[in-house]
């Protein structure tokens, strides 16, 4: 049994934080697209994946598996071994997420949370951010006038 358990903490230790794939791809296209941001700005709740200081934007790169995505497989699926924790942990990351956009909310932030399923594919990932950033934009516009 303790091989198995070192077998997990090392499987464990290897998932990043930041920097992960779905998030460098986002950051990739918005680069692109000519917008400016900043990266885990520590000074804002929950230290969205990237921020859009310029039109209070904070955008979240959430993991299917560990925040529940309810649109493909990834988010719906727990672990057989040890599910009973694998719930409870999801759920806390999800109430975690639902404060953290309350308190965004509160501070006049907008939030864009991206899948990492929508991630997968270039052209959905494309689409996506062009409708939400499109709409966002011309949010601001209408402030400004």
């Amino acid at each position: 049994m303790r091989e198995r358990d070192a077998q997990s903490k090392s499987l464990m230790q290897r998932i990043r934080v930041s920097g992960t794939t779905p998030e460098l791809k986002v950051r990739s296209k918005l680069h692109r697209m000519g917008l400016r941001f900043r990266c885990n700005r520590r000074d804002l709740p929950g230290k969205p994946d990237i921020v859009l200081p310029r039109h209070r934007l904070a955008i979240f790169v959430h993991g299917c598996f560990w925040h529940g995505c309810a649109q493909c497989d990834r988010g719906l699926r727990l672990p057989k071994t040890n599910a009973e924790f694998w719930a409870q942990k999801r759920s806390s990351n999800i109430a975690r997420d639902e404060a953290v956009s309350v308190q965004l909310k509160d501070a006049g932030w907008k939030i864009l949370v991206v899948w990492e399923c929508v991630t997968r594919k270039e052209e959905c990932l494309d689409a996506f951010l062009a409708e939400v950033l499109s709409y966002i934009l011309r949010q601001d516009d209408a402030a400004d006038r």
